[in-house]
């Protein structure tokens, strides 16, 4: 089978699937790999595989957030990194979409990457987060209130009016 071949995994791919990966949707569009429901486990993948596992735009659509990370850490290999993009909670798309079950703000990962929460969830390390604002003038003033003041500050306190994109999370299967 192919994807015992590929250490990469893209979830949720939809028609876009990243190249050199094993693609998974819910929907049969080309090129997806393997069809099945995110919201369903266990998944029928691999245990301790992948190496590298993206979830684009997906994590806002799943109905259980723990579930669907457990999942995760299941297939990941360990030191396994994962990368997890969606809108943020001050971004139109997060909200224009129907679909979307949840609105996350760039702290979302803390329940599964801190100490305190460790023994009630599968454990991971934090990289990175990133906030991705649009080009505009107004969005430059966001980027800037980020940088001096941090995200907590600007989430709090600047978030609707000056909004971002996406939200970009980098974790690490600790096993």
């Amino acid at each position: 089978m192919q994807h015992k071949q590929l250490k990469s995994i893209d979830l949720g791919c939809g028609p876009n699937k990243l190249s050199n990966c094993y693609g998974v949707d819910k929907h049969p569009y080309d090129g997806v790999d393997q069809v099945f429901d995110l919201d369903q486990s266990p998944w029928p993948l691999e245990n301790n595989h992948y190496e590298r596992i993206y979830a684009r735009h997906v994590i806002e659509h799943v109905a259980d957030i723990p579930a669907f990370l457990g999942e995760i850490h299941r297939i990941a290999a360990p030191g396994a990194t994962i990368e997890f993009v969606t809108p943020h909670f001050s971004s139109i798309h997060s909200w224009q979409d129907p679909t979307h079950r949840w609105h996350l703000a760039s702290g979302w990962h803390k329940t599964f990457t801190e100490d305190y929460m460790a023994s009630q969830v599968e454990r991971f390390n934090h990289i990175s987060t990133n906030i991705n604002f649009s080009s505009s003038l107004r969005s430059r003033v966001g980027r800037m209130i980020t940088k001096i003041a941090g995200l907590d500050y600007w989430e709090k306190h600047y978030a609707f009016i000056f909004r971002a994109r996406n939200i970009t999370t980098v974790l690490e299967a600790v096993k």
